[in-house]
């Protein structure tokens, strides 16, 4: 084909070109009026932004009315304005977040929401939303209620309150060992205490271990959580707890997209044994275990570099009868394989008194199998029973049994800040006495008379007229409070 050919054939086809484009630009501007008059809605049914959108709103409805706010007001260092060397205690109030976990008033959050507090009230959102109206004016409709800390685990950052209410709306506890990376999740709560907000985005991690040394895990997201959601729940699409939100990673003080939740299945462990007895039973076994490093397989010669490895054997315990020897590779627990520390996570750590484990390891190039037996530990406090008296001890006015601190027992609470008083060994089993006492509790004084003694203190009580007013000035976890009530 020749030049003037092929010159030709590209005026040809640059001609064709042209009419079908405005073909084409003139076909768009006669559909564009029939467009632009349908309702920006109309064609939503079949779009999948929208329809993404609308389950994103349903989930919100769905899941708002179980999420809380809290606030705790307590005592605590204040600023100085004096710009001098004294100390200032003032009253303090902080804000977090709960989930309701049962209909009846119980109510999940972080034991570090609630450390240290005199009085917590809780905030229930609205139960129902009404979807007819037409602005986005914020729903105002709120319960605030008083409400008593029934237990908490400062190890495992939970703590349970109970309101006196039913019907509240619970949400479902999901399976976090089912949780997988990249799942969409939601982080409800009171960021910088904005009550009533929701942030979306992923898990980052299912099983994040932050600690090398310690075999707890997280749910690591990067869903948006800042101070103020601690307590707070993470959702899933179905609706479902996965996490508890409790910490992120920052230098800033805010959001930089590292936050970490505590698995719902910790809190399914945990929060029946908050409710029963104020404080988590934990089993144990006498096996020290820690994280294989190549550092440390280099100098023990192992023969993995990765994995767990048996730290400890305590003399006379359920893992030295088992057979456990020091440097033993944990290779699975109960049939499922461990690879990690955090593969360990509840299958060890988390079991209860009498269970038995089935333990896999390596010894050298030996595979062994161990059955092993979970022993209870006692409670510091439970420990107390050994001193209690139903009768004498018990103080039925505050519903409480107490043991009175002396000369002969004061070793036991090592650490008091007062060394007297009356601690609270439990609370009595059919008292409908309200107050916000809780095992470990010590009573140094009432109305600010010293309390030494039981008899002093049911004697002071006695005094007292009745609908008085009640301070108790106690000792918890260290800190010096008072709890006020009629």
């Amino acid at each position: 084909m020749s030049i003037e050919q092929v010159q030709l054939k590209k005026r040809h086809n640059l001609k064709w070109r042209s009419l079908i484009t405005v073909c084409f630009v003139a076909g768009c501007l006669l559909v564009v009026p029939d467009v632009l008059a349908q309702s920006p809605r109309g064609n939503s049914d079949s779009d999948t932004l929208h329809q993404f959108n609308r389950s994103v709103q349903a989930l919100v409805r769905r899941v708002r009315p179980s999420v809380v706010q809290i606030i705790v007001t307590g005592y605590g260092l204040v600023e100085n304005s004096r710009n001098n060397a004294s100390l200032v205690i003032g009253r303090q109030q902080s804000i977090g977040s709960g989930v309701i976990i049962d209909p009846n008033g119980w109510i999940v959050t972080n034991a570090h929401v609630v450390r240290g507090s005199q009085h917590v009230q809780v905030v229930i959102p609205a139960a129902s939303i009404d979807e007819s109206s037409a602005d986005s004016v914020p729903d105002a409709r709120v319960r605030a209620m008083e409400a008593r800390i029934v237990g908490s685990d400062p190890i495992i950052d939970l703590a349970l309150l109970k309101v006196e209410a039913t019907g509240l709306r619970a949400l479902p506890l999901s399976d976090s060992n089912k949780l997988r990376q990249g799942e969409v999740v939601f982080a409800f709560g009171s960021p910088d205490g904005l009550p009533d907000s929701v942030t979306m985005g992923v898990v980052s991690a299912a099983a994040r271990q932050p600690d090398a040394d310690n075999p707890m895990v997280f749910v690591q997201t990067d869903a948006p959580v800042n101070p103020g959601n601690s307590g707070g729940p993470l959702i899933n699409v179905d609706g479902e707890v996965v996490g508890i939100n409790t910490y992120i990673l920052t230098e800033s003080g805010g959001n930089e997209g590292v936050g970490f939740a505590i698995p719902s299945a910790d809190v399914a462990l945990v929060w029946p044994q908050l409710k029963k007895y104020g404080h988590v039973h934990r089993g144990a076994t006498g096996l020290g275990i820690q994280a294989i490093t190549p550092n440390l397989a280099s100098g023990l010669s192992l023969s993995t570099d990765w994995g767990v490895i048996v730290s400890d054997v305590i003399p006379g315990s359920p893992a030295e009868s088992s057979g456990f020897k020091i440097k033993d590779i944990i290779t699975s627990i109960d049939g499922k394989p461990i690879e990690s520390l955090a593969s360990v996570g509840t299958r060890l750590v988390l079991r209860s008194g009498g269970e038995r484990i089935k333990v896999g390891v390596l010894r050298g190039s030996e595979k062994l199998a161990f059955d092993l037996l979970v022993v209870e530990v006692p409670h510091a406090y439970e420990r107390l029973s050994d001193f209690v008296d139903p009768e004498k001890n018990l103080v039925s006015k505050l519903g409480v049994v107490g043991i009175e601190i002396n000369s002969k027992n004061v070793e036991m609470f090592s650490g008091l800040r007062i060394p007297s008083g009356v601690i609270v060994a439990a609370k009595a089993a059919d008292s409908k006495v309200d107050v916000s006492l809780a095992s470990g509790d010590v009573i140094h004084a009432i109305n600010g008379a010293p309390v030494d003694t039981i008899e002093s203190l049911r004697s002071a009580l006695d005094r007292l007229k009745p609908n008085a007013a009640v301070v108790l000035q106690i000792e918890r976890e260290g800190k010096l409070m008072f709890i006020a009530f009629q």
